[in-house]
């Protein structure tokens, strides 16, 4: 039996619901490609999305522009930086409901958290993670919501994984077994079933 000791998580799609800023980034991208004279709708935004998620793209955002400026350039330089000058300084963070709760419960296990990016910071969790762990890869487990960007690199690192499965990656699907992870959670119930779970294995 292998006890998990530290749960890393990706701050996006698990503890940030990331639905506003989904919702922010996705206008933006539309009102910029208005400015320069193509009319997208919301319909078009979402297919979009989706097209970008079934690729796989690593710049979901740079995919989903590309292909709504049909592939020009000059005009796709423009909608980028527009929407960068429009999303830069947005603060659009989401606690998902129930998270701290949960995060306070494994602290209070003694199971080390760990944030893999800068958001760890906010006040609605400052102080539940820790900056880093020496606990080894085997005795880790990593939460997060994109396969290509989360679950494939811890996997590599010996780490077990959980998809939390929600906003724009929501239909990820593995393509390989490295990309496959060991459990696939919807909300934060299942969440807690599957560390809890898997602490004990």
């Amino acid at each position: 039996m292998t006890a998990r000791r530290a749960v890393l998580f990706d701050i996006g799609g698990a503890i940030d619901l990331e639905f506003a800023w989904e919702m922010a980034v996705d206008g933006a991208i539309a009102a910029a490609c208005g400015m320069e004279g193509i009319r997208v709708d919301p319909a078009m935004v979402e297919e979009a999305s989706g097209r970008a998620v079934e690729a796989f793209a690593p710049d979901t955002y740079a995919h989903m522009i590309e292909s709504l400026c049909g592939g020009e350039p000059v005009t796709i330089a423009r909608v980028t930086q527009r929407v960068r000058a429009m999303t830069g300084a947005l603060d659009a963070f989401q606690l998902r409901p129930g998270i701290d709760t949960l995060l306070r419960k494994l602290r209070d296990m003694r199971i080390s958290l760990v944030a893999v990016n800068a958001r760890a910071d906010r006040p609605e969790i400052a102080g539940l993670f820790d900056e880093e762990t020496d606990v080894p890869p085997s005795q880790c487990l990593f939460v997060g919501d994109r396969l290509d960007k989360d679950i494939a690199p811890a996997k590599r690192q010996g780490m077990a994984t959980i998809q939390f499965r929600s906003g724009r990656w929501r239909k990820q699907r593995p393509r390989n077994d490295a990309e496959t992870p060991d459990a696939v959670v919807t909300d934060v119930r299942e969440l807690e079933d599957a560390i809890l779970r898997m602490e004990r294995t």
